[in-house]
Formats: C-alpha cells, sequence, structure tokens
C-alpha cells in the first residue's frame, strides 16, 4: 500500500473501463463532498479528436506527443445545461458533445496507449490533483497517476452492460448506432487498455473494487462516500467547508 501524502489525501481516484459508471458516479460524489469533478479521459478524447482533425496517424507516437503539448485543453464546470457533467474546450471550442462521438472512440485508446503521450498530460493531471478535494477519474489514477490518492476506486462491469449504457447514452443523444457494433468497439477498447505496455488498465493492489453491474449509481456513490468520509476528521471537515 503506497502512503498517502498530505497534497494527495483528499483525492478520489477512480478508475475503470469504458462505460463502468465512472463519471455519472464521480459527478454525484464530487457534489456530495463539494470537490472539484476532473475527467482525464476528457484530455485523451480532446486530444483524439485534434489527432482525427490534423488527419495525424494514431501510430505516430511522436507526433502525437507534440500536439498534446502544442494544444489548449481545458476542462471545466457544465456552461450548458444539456446533461454534460463538464465542459470541454480545445483551443477556445466547446467540444464537449464532439469528442464522445463514435469516431473519436474508434481511436482514442490507440492515442492513449502511447508512453510519450501520457507523459505529456501527466503533470497537468497531477497539477488538477495537488491540494485541493478532488475527484479524478481514468484508467491509471490509483494506479499511475496519483497513486497516493486518499481513496482509490475501481468500478467494474460486464462487457455486455457496459455496451447496454453506452448504446442508451447515445441513442438519446440523437447518434444511430448498432449495439454489436459497440459492444464490439468496448471488448476492443478493453484489449488495448489492459495489453498497453505504458500505464495499462489495472486495479491499483489497495482498490476497492465494485461490480456496478447490480448495483443502482446511488448505492455505488454512498460506498465511495462512506470510504472517503472515514479518512477525513470532523475537524477538517469544518475547515474545508463541509456540511455533512
Amino acid at each position: 500500500m503506497v502512503e498517502t501524502s498530505a497534497a494527495h489525501r483528499w483525492v478520489v481516484a477512480i478508475d475503470g473501463p469504458a462505460a463502468a459508471g465512472k463519471s455519472t458516479v464521480a459527478q454525484l460524489l464530487a457534489d456530495r463532498l463539494g470537490a472539484l469533478l476532473f475527467d482525464t479521459g476528457s484530455l485523451y478524447r480532446a486530444l483524439a479528436l485534434a489527432v482525427l482533425r490534423a488527419e495525424i496517424d494514431p501510430a505516430d507516437e511522436c507526433r502525437l506527443a507534440e500536439l498534446a503539448a502544442e494544444l489548449d485543453i481545458a476542462v471545466v464546470p457544465p456552461t450548458v445545461r444539456d446533461g454534460r457533467l463538464a465542459t470541454v474546450h480545445l483551443d477556445g471550442e466547446d467540444v464537449t458533445w464532439e469528442i464522445r462521438a463514435p469516431a473519436v472512440d474508434a481511436v482514442v485508446s490507440p492515442v492513449s496507449a502511447h508512453p510519450a503521450v501520457r507523459a505529456a498530460l501527466l503533470p497537468h493531471q497531477r497539477r488538477i490533483a495537488s491540494g485541493l478535494p478532488v475527484v479524478i477519474v481514468g484508467r491509471d489514477i490509483g494506479s499511475v497517476v496519483v497513486p497516493d490518492a486518499g481513496v482509490k476506486i475501481f468500478l467494474e462491469a460486464s462487457p455486455e452492460e457496459r455496451a447496454r449504457r453506452r448504446f442508451a447514452e447515445l441513442r438519446e443523444r440523437g447518434v444511430e448506432v448498432d449495439f454489436d457494433a459497440v459492444l464490439a468497439d468496448l471488448r476492443r477498447r478493453d484489449a488495448i487498455d489492459t495489453g498497453r505496455a505504458a500505464s495499462p488498465l489495472r486495479a491499483a493492489a489497495d482498490a476497492l473494487v465494485l461490480n456496478t453491474d447490480r448495483l443502482t449509481v446511488p448505492e455505488v456513490v454512498d460506498r465511495i462516500e462512506e470510504r472517503a468520509r472515514a479518512i477525513w476528521t470532523p475537524t477538517e471537515a469544518v475547515v474545508r467547508g463541509e456540511t455533512q
């Protein structure tokens, strides 16, 4: 078990595969804890969108790392009430929904698998994670980005259940997709994420692993909140403005 640093005691790291419910759970949890919500996947998705627009080969690690260093990517609280959990800006442009398109889904895992790309985005992630209560969502937060996070969670669900969630999400937004294609894409992404050499998808040794197949979102949030508050003493909660 990695010893928690003072800077990262207030970090709740939530990892897991695509469509395991991380973003929805993290939003509710952040609201309850009065914490910042930071979905690191938005950074990689914004980069993947830029790669598509620039017609760069997703296998060109050097060019991708250069592009990652050049881009201005910002993740801020929602600026539009349309169901988004945060607003993502790419060089000043609101790309919140565009980065959720199937075309981005198809390249985000290959793009994020490159060690140089992950290294280019790592300092930004750690800077956001330091010194304040924050709920961070990703694939390798508890194992690599913030291994000394105060709370580490790994959410998992069956591929079929995750495909149903992603299919429903896309259809609700008016995107015409085939369920079997969504399922196949999730399995492909799982293979890439778990098999990559740099920061593979895996639960940290001291993470709480929750299978969300048969749990409601509030049930998942309750379990994580209980663990988070267990490390915050009443005195600290008052100092940080907690009202619980």
